[in-house]
């Protein structure tokens, strides 16, 4: 039985690692719902209140990333019920030796952070980025995840029951 091809999700030959802005959602896998306690169906942008043990900890290991990567900026990060959106600004000085670690990087280090803090892994195999290209586009994804937790049940992770 042949397997089906999973479709390519990032652009051919960019370097994930230049300077630039970077929209990514991390799942959960199955789409189970761990990140927020149960019967939370909305919260407020920033509102930690919904947030499970397991979404306590991804909240941490997010804030965590600039630590590690000093050339990271998170400018604005959503958890939802299973699943994360970021976004990354990266900012490498010109003089630098060191090569700018890529978005891949940076996502698996922080899953495998969150991983190791609570004794098993939960995500998704993969992430879901995209560049930023331009403002317009920077402010769009901005409000989207402004709102997200607002519009839980409209969102396309969203599973009933």
């Amino acid at each position: 039985m042949e397997l089906p091809k999973r479709k390519k999700n990032r652009l051919t030959g960019y370097d994930y690692s230049q300077n630039g802005a970077y929209f990514v959602t991390i799942c959960v896998v199955e789409k189970q719902e761990l990140l927020w306690n149960v019967g939370a169906r909305t919260a407020r942008p920033r509102d930690t209140a919904p947030l499970s043990q397991y979404g306590l900890v991804v909240d941490a290991a997010i804030l965590e990333i600039p630590k590690h990567y000093p050339c990271i900026r998170v400018d604005k990060y959503c958890v939802m019920p299973n699943h994360i959106h970021l976004i990354l600004m990266l900012q490498q000085d010109d003089g630098r030796a060191m090569r700018a670690p890529t978005t891949s990087t940076v996502v698996n280090q922080m899953k495998g952070a969150v991983t190791k803090q609570i004794g098993f892994s939960f995500w998704q195999k993969s992430l879901h980025d995209r560049i930023l290209r331009n403002e317009r586009e920077y402010q769009k994804i901005w409000e989207y995840i402004d709102t997200n937790p607002l519009t839980w049940e409209k969102d396309c992770f969203y599973r009933q029951g």
